[in-house]
C-alpha cells in the first residue's frame, strides 16, 4: 500500500508508554484460537475476531517498561496514514451522500492495557472500537503477530483491520450501531448473535468501500494488496475458528460470520465502492 507523501492524522493519541507492556507466558496458536472462540460464544461485540485470536494468551502475565523500536515507529506512522485516509474518504463520502458532516474518530495507540470508556482492556482484546468515546484502540503488536499467529499479514491487511474498526464508527454516526445494539437486547442469544453478524459484515463492507475510494483518491493499492486483506478475512470467520478450536461448527454461536461471508462483503465493497450498497440487515440471514 502506497502512503509516501500522504498526510498523517492529527487524531492519534499515543499511550504506549502508560502501564508498560504485557508479556504473555505460554499459549500458542491453539490457545489463542480457543480464546477467540470463547469470545464468540460469550457474544462480545469486538469488531474483529482476530483481535482475540492472536492475543497469545498467558497464564501469568508480567509487565516491562515499553521501549519503542524502529518497527513500532513505522507501524505507528502507517496507522496514522491509514486513519488520515479514512478521514479524507469518509469526509467526502458523507457530504456526497447527504449524511451530514463526518466526525472522525480518535485513534489511541496502547501497549499492554488501556482504559477506555468501554472499560479497561488488555492487548489480548486487540484492535477495538468503543462507541462510548468514539475511539479506535490499537496495540501495534497485533500487526506484528498477524502473520505468525493466523498466517496472514501485509500492510493492506493491517489497513483492513483499521478500516473495519472505523467502519463501526461510521455505523455509529449513522445510527446503525446503536439501533442494532438496542435490538440485540430484546431478542434471544441466537438472534442477538445473528444481528452481530450483520453488524460485522457491514463493517467489512465499509472497509472495502474505503479501500476502493482511497485508491481512486490516492492511487494507494499495489499488486497483492487486495489478496492480503482477503486472506485475513478468510481466516477470521467463525466457522474457521470454531473448527480450529473444536473440530466442528456451532452456527448458533456465530457473531461475526462465516469466512466466505466476510470475504464476500469485503470484496463487494472493494469492487463497487458504493457506500450505500452494504445493507446486511434487510436480506435473509441465509443469503449473507
Amino acid at each position: 500500500m502506497r502512503i509516501d507523501g500522504r498526510r498523517r492524522s492529527g487524531n492519534v493519541e499515543d499511550r504506549r508508554s502508560i502501564g508498560g507492556r504485557a508479556i504473555g507466558i505460554g499459549g500458542g496458536i491453539l490457545g489463542a484460537i480457543v480464546i477467540g472462540v470463547i469470545t464468540l460464544l460469550s457474544g462480545g461485540n469486538i469488531g474483529d475476531v482476530a483481535r482475540n485470536v492472536i492475543g497469545n494468551q498467558a497464564s501469568a502475565p508480567r509487565t516491562e517498561k515499553y521501549v519503542e523500536t524502529a518497527e513500532d515507529r513505522q507501524l505507528a506512522d502507517f496507522a496514522s496514514a491509514v486513519l488520515a485516509g479514512t478521514e479524507d474518504v469518509w469526509t467526502r463520502t458523507f457530504r456526497e451522500q447527504g449524511w451530514g458532516e463526518y466526525q472522525p474518530p480518535k485513534m489511541v495507540l496502547f501497549h499492554g492495557s488501556v482504559q477506555s470508556a468501554c472499560g479497561n482492556q488488555t492487548s489480548q482484546v486487540g484492535p477495538f472500537y468503543c462507541s462510548a468515546d468514539r475511539t479506535v484502540y490499537i496495540d501495534l503488536d497485533f500487526f506484528k503477530k498477524m502473520e505468525t499467529d493466523i498466517g496472514s499479514g501485509g500492510d493492506f491487511a493491517y489497513a483492513y483491520v483499521i478500516a473495519h474498526e472505523v467502519g463501526h464508527h461510521v455505523q455509529n454516526l449513522l445510527g446503525i450501531l446503536p439501533e442494532a445494539h438496542s435490538q440485540m437486547s430484546k431478542v434471544s442469544k441466537t438472534e442477538a448473535n445473528r444481528i452481530s453478524v450483520r453488524i460485522e459484515l457491514q463493517a467489512d463492507y465499509l472497509a472495502g468501500v474505503w479501500g476502493n475510494i482511497d485508491n481512486k483518491m490516492f492511487n494507494s493499492l499495489e499488486p497483492g494488496d487486495v489478496e492480503e486483506a482477503v486472506n485475513v478475512a478468510s481466516r477470521i470467520g467463525d466457522d474457521y475458528l470454531q473448527k480450529k478450536a473444536y473440530g466442528q461448527e456451532m452456527p448458533d454461536a456465530f457473531n461475526h460470520g462465516r469466512s466466505e461471508w466476510r470475504v464476500r462483503w469485503l470484496t463487494k465493497g472493494l469492487r463497487n465502492g458504493d457506500p450505500a450498497g452494504g445493507d446486511t440487515f434487510s436480506i435473509p440471514y441465509s443469503a449473507l
